[in-house]
């Protein structure tokens, strides 16, 4: 037998109404969760990182809200490929520019997570992703494209996110303008292997992902922190988000071998076809981090006379 249904309960984001479990992290402390609680769940690593981050109050587009949102204990997995930059172009507004890694050739990724535990309960999600230059950026050397592979602050626009819950779905769409959805995705990332699917409308594959874990390297709790920073139009305003993710057990493997991507029917296979990617260079997962998602920020990015 499988595991029961959860009990639901009706909470109004800014006039929409979304289930979410009853005795849920998100139904007992609406994204303002007392860390001592958070603690005292085994499955949490730790507390310390996110009482470095106290939470504000603010308005948003769905309402007032607490940010940043917490993820106690997630894990992720990313592959990194090239891909032609005028393939890459004609996916981006005329405002960003994508990073290159030669002429011609720039980066895209697509990503898997997981989130077990997190202000917003339990979700998975997918993205396909384009490496950008930081907004009003007029030069991006190489030592900057350096920097941003080695995951230390990277920016990016998102073509797709689909998410396995409602909630997720009208706060990253609503409250912070990425192009959500809801759908079923699995992911499942252990220290021996990554497998995740993700479905279309009609149940089967849109994309889906079998892979080795690379060797997992283990990190204390703020020895490495990452950021990235995602860049929406919300209400025809440009916005950026800022993310930080607490590494604690993460691996690379550079040019992987045995990287099973299967593109089937779907939004998501439709986006990473049309940016005609070469090969991936990059695998990168982590089997254990947190993050903390802050409220997007109004951002000024170049004006077409601006464009390079």
């Amino acid at each position: 037998m499988g595991a029961p249904t959860p009990q639901l309960v009706t909470v109004d984001l800014g006039g929409r109404e979304v289930d979410v479990p009853r005795g849920g992290l998100y139904d007992r402390f609406r994204m303002h969760a007392d860390l001592d609680a958070i603690a005292a769940d085994a499955r949490v690593p730790g507390v310390e990182f996110f009482r470095q981050l106290p939470k504000a109050k603010v308005d948003s587009p769905i309402g007032p809200t607490w940010t940043p949102n917490f993820y106690y204990r997630i894990s992720t997995a990313r592959l990194t490929m090239i891909a032609p930059s005028a393939a890459i172009r004609a996916r981006l507004p005329r405002e960003l520019s994508p990073v290159e890694l030669i002429p011609g050739v720039g980066l895209v990724s697509v990503m898997f997570f997981r989130y077990d535990i997190c202000d917003i309960d339990f979700y998975t999600e997918a993205a396909v992703g384009i490496a950008v230059k930081p907004a009003r950026h007029r030069g991006f050397g190489f030592l900057d494209l350096l920097t941003g592979l080695k995951n230390d602050h990277l920016h990016t626009y998102v073509l797709s996110l689909p998410v396995s819950s409602k909630i997720a779905q009208v706060r990253g769409h609503d409250g912070y303008g990425f192009p959500k959805w809801v759908t079923g995705i699995d992911v499942d990332i252990d220290a021996d292997s990554v497998t995740a699917r993700v479905a279309n409308d009609d149940g089967d594959i849109d994309v889906a992902l079998s892979a080795s874990t690379p060797r997992q390297v283990k990190h204390a709790s703020g020895e490495q922190v990452s950021t990235l920073t995602s860049y929406t139009r919300i209400n025809d305003a440009w916005h950026s988000t800022l993310s930080q993710t607490n590494t604690l057990s993460t691996g690379t493997a550079r040019f992987p071998r045995g990287i099973d991507l299967e593109l089937g029917a779907g939004r998501v296979a439709d986006d990473i076809r049309s940016l005609r990617p070469i090969r991936t260079i990059q695998l990168d997962v982590m089997t254990e981090g947190q993050n903390a998602l802050h409220m997007p920020i109004p951002t000024s990015v170049r004006t077409k006379g601006d464009h390079e």
